[in-house]
């Protein structure tokens, strides 16, 4: 029987950049156990982003990306005495890089019609620039928390 793995533990770094964040989010674009075509999509990605952010090295527009698109602050809802509140909460670091990485791929899935690392390029591109649709569905995320600030004192 095979052990369930921490992992962040156990991820190498990707071989071309020598990132982690790289090769985790690698590992989340990847469908089915392709890795090869997953890393070929990243790869050809960053390619495209290379050849229209010139200045910037295209490994730093994907972590400035991510890091853009991580939330500060979300709602959790919560129940207090039969009713429901929706809560804001700081979100810790891992789930910050997973909202983001999910809500890159949820924008990238969505456009249809062109090649994965044509879409992926361009939201990467977008969320470094901090447009796209990853980073409305952030801003929507931290309004959520600002309107429900009235409820902050029910925080556990």
């Amino acid at each position: 029987m095979g052990r369930i793995t921490s992992s962040r533990t156990q991820l190498k770094p990707d071989p071309k950049f020598h990132s982690v964040l790289a090769s985790k989010f690698i590992n989340c674009l990847m469908w089915d156990g392709k890795k090869t075509v997953a890393q070929n999509v990243f790869y050809d990605a960053l390619d495209e982003i290379a050849e229209k952010v010139k200045d910037v090295e295209p490994i730093e527009v994907f972590t400035q990306a991510i890091n853009n698109v991580k939330p500060h602050v979300e709602v959790r809802s919560k129940r207090v005495g039969g009713a429901s509140y929706q809560v804001p909460m700081q979100v810790r670091s891992a789930r910050q890089q997973s909202l983001a990485f999910r809500w890159i791929l949820m924008a990238v899935r969505e456009k249809k019609g062109r090649p994965t690392s044509q879409k992926l390029a361009e939201e990467l591109i977008a969320a470094y620039n901090k447009e796209g649709a990853a980073m409305t569905r952030r801003e929507n995320t931290h309004r959520m928390a600002d309107a429900n600030k009235a409820f902050a004192h029910f925080a556990w």
